[in-house]
């Protein structure tokens, strides 16, 4: 849900055309949406062996995904047209980058218990490189999905990849539209499936928490809340702040090294082997590709939602998060507002910081750069004025930054449902596999060193 240069006027413009009655009521909203699903609370229920852990950050994405579906029959007040649901693409974008400073601040104030991960948070790279092909791919072929599965399993659909495989194949090819259709899956459901999923895993007691944590670092901020949410949900208090800044650290890796990674291990890797088993398993299966490219949107419509922000609606962007993250540290944690309007403070004064710079260095990578700036600033001892900001910033749960983050994501979903109807059933199974084989595959090599 980054930025892109090709975008579709019906989507692009509505957004940013949208008066300040329109941004003050997706930000009101958005708030009314985070307060219910904080007042929802936590549910879980057994599935077999394990159990699943639903948070409110899984009731604000279905809440606000719901709201904004029914755009047409609420109350014109509070609705959020499909120019605000654009917009909230948007926003999401840029208040990431306050989820992204907690953590790295996380991060550097318990930096001594990440290097204790040693070799173990490089080596799990492998299996997020690595993961989507090994069990999407060959379920692809069964499925009888020709060189879309190429671009659907080969890495998880993140705008880094679709990037790749734009530059190597070409958006119009059945590469380009397999990226696409593991995108769009991706955005509508991957945070729902990543959070029920390893919160199942979670729940079996086979792995070890920080295994579980590096399997979370899928390289995406949104599905790394909604994994690790559920994983710390089921964990001892004092194993959650080791557990969140592992599954940081390994985001950000995912984020730096994953991208290479995919370009020059994982999409050769894919290619090498649909050429080696697609004649062996793609017998095994009547369908065709007719079906597939039927269903696949094209890169126009696909991304036609995904644009820039101005710097107005980047600061609306951070408001909407600092009240977000103060009513739920509020309500589920019962942190005084103004406890959480400090901390909540020097995170946006962090990330405000990085962005001027980067106004002024267009080249820099703001969420690198960002994260080693926050985790940098959040080393104990390394500044005089550390020991205040860990102390203030410490008093913001990290589930409290989820809500409002996956709120914002639910709206953002909610345009994108009419392309994900088109999508088959099929693509949409195997862009679910890959998304379990990148966490599921990170996690047991993690695990061989614990």
């Amino acid at each position: 849900m980054n930025t892109a240069s090709s975008t579709s006027p019906a989507l692009s413009d509505a957004p940013l055309a949208s008066p300040l009655a329109g941004r003050l009521r997706l930000l009101i909203v958005t708030l009314l949406v985070v307060a219910l699903a904080e007042w929802i609370g936590s549910a879980q229920f057994q599935a077999g062996p394990g159990k699943v852990v639903l948070l409110p950050m899984l009731w604000a994405l279905l809440i606000a995904a719901a709201w904004g579906t029914a755009q047409r029959r609420v109350p014109a007040a509070v609705r959020i047209d499909t120019g605000l649901q654009g917009l909230a693409g948007g926003l999401l974008n840029a208040a990431l980058m306050l989820f992204v400073a907690k953590l790295s601040l996380t991060v550097g104030g318990a930096l001594p218990l990440v290097m204790k991960a040693g070799w173990a948070l490089f080596f799990q790279e492998f299996g997020h490189a690595f993961g989507t092909l090994v069990l999407g791919l060959p379920l692809a072929l069964v499925l009888g999905i020709k060189r879309e599965a190429v671009g659907s399993t080969f890495s998880v659909g993140r705008e880094g990849n679709i990037a790749i495989i734009g530059e190597k194949y070409g958006m119009a090819s059945a590469e380009g539209r397999g990226v696409l259709a593991e995108y769009i899956t991706g955005t509508v459901l991957g945070a729902l499936f990543i959070a029920i999923l390893a919160g199942f895993v979670a729940s079996l007691n086979i792995f070890d928490p920080r295994s579980l944590a590096m399997g979370a670092g899928v390289g995406s901020g949104s599905l790394m809340a909604a994994a690790l949410g559920t994983i710390t949900a089921q964990l001892p208090p004092h194993m959650v702040e080791e557990v969140t800044a592992i599954a940081a650290a390994s985001n950000l890796l995912t984020m730096v090294v994953g991208f290479y990674f995919t370009l020059f291990l994982s999409l050769p890797a894919c290619s090498w082997l649909y050429g080696k088993l697609e004649p062996v398993l793609g017998r095994l299966t009547k369908r065709g590709r007719q079906a597939v490219e039927e269903a696949a949107p094209d890169a126009k419509s696909a991304l036609g939602g995904m644009h820039s922000v101005s710097l107005g609606d980047t600061v609306l962007a951070w408001v909407l998060m600092t009240g977000g993250v103060v009513i739920a540290n509020a309500l589920s944690y019962k942190v005084s507002p103004l406890v959480s309007l400090e901390g909540m403070l020097i995170v946006v004064a962090i990330v405000a910081v990085v962005t001027a710079v980067k106004r002024f260095v267009p080249r820099l990578p703001l969420v690198i750069t960002l994260g080693v700036v926050a985790t940098v600033v959040g080393i104990p001892g390394m500044f005089p004025f550390t020991g205040t900001v860990l102390e203030l910033t410490g008093k913001l749960n990290f589930m409290a930054f989820t809500t409002p983050v996956l709120a914002l994501a639910g709206f953002s979903v909610a345009k994108d449902l009419p392309l994900f109807r088109r999508l088959g059933w099929r693509i949409v199974v195997v862009s679910l596999a890959a998304t379990a084989g990148t966490f599921l595959g990170a996690t047991l090599i993690a695990e061989f060193f614990h």
